[in-house]
């Protein structure tokens, strides 16, 4: 990995990190019904595929962080299950990048949803409902969907914006 892509990742995840724990958008990041606006990051990988690298370490700084300084209910077990989110929905992003319906990826942005509902759903749920994980997931999970499904909604807005720059 030469320098620049490393600067790359390395401003990814600081930007993802800062767009989770500034105050007014931590307030909406984290817990059972979270918006989390970094997750717009996730659809960088269908740009450029090291991007996948600066959301899972975003993620996990600031989970991390958010654990740390008491902004992240979830605690450390987020740093762990939110990380394996993360970096699964922007691999399945890279990886499902062709395949479009008309000129949208529709398939790629679905997979920060899909992760997400699966892991974090299961996450809360232990946390929240441990004597009905079936049904704490699929409640958790529906939650999590639903404010992941408007960061995509950024992101792809993003995304349509930075395909007419030379960043990536």
């Amino acid at each position: 990995m030469n320098q620049r892509t490393f600067a790359r990742i390395a401003m990814i995840a600081a930007i993802y990190t800062v767009l989770c724990l500034t105050p007014v958008l931590s307030a909406i990041a984290y817990g059972p019904v979270q918006v989390r606006i970094a997750e717009a990051l996730t659809l960088l990988p269908l740009l450029w595929k090291p991007s996948i690298w600066g959301v899972t370490l975003g993620c996990f700084l600031s989970n991390l962080i958010g654990a740390a300084t008491g902004i992240n209910p979830t605690g450390l077990m987020d740093a762990v299950w939110g990380t394996i989110a993360t970096f699964g929905a922007a691999y399945c992003t890279w990886l499902l990048r062709n395949y479009r319906i008309g000129t949208v990826p529709v398939w790629s942005c679905l997979m920060p949803v899909v992760w997400n509902f699966f892991i974090i759903g299961a996450e809360l749920a232990v946390l929240l409902m441990p004597d009905n994980l079936v049904m704490g997931t699929l409640i958790n999970g529906t939650y999590v969907a639903i404010g992941e499904l408007i960061a995509v909604i950024f992101g792809y807005l993003l995304i349509r914006q930075l395909e007419h720059t030379h960043l990536f």
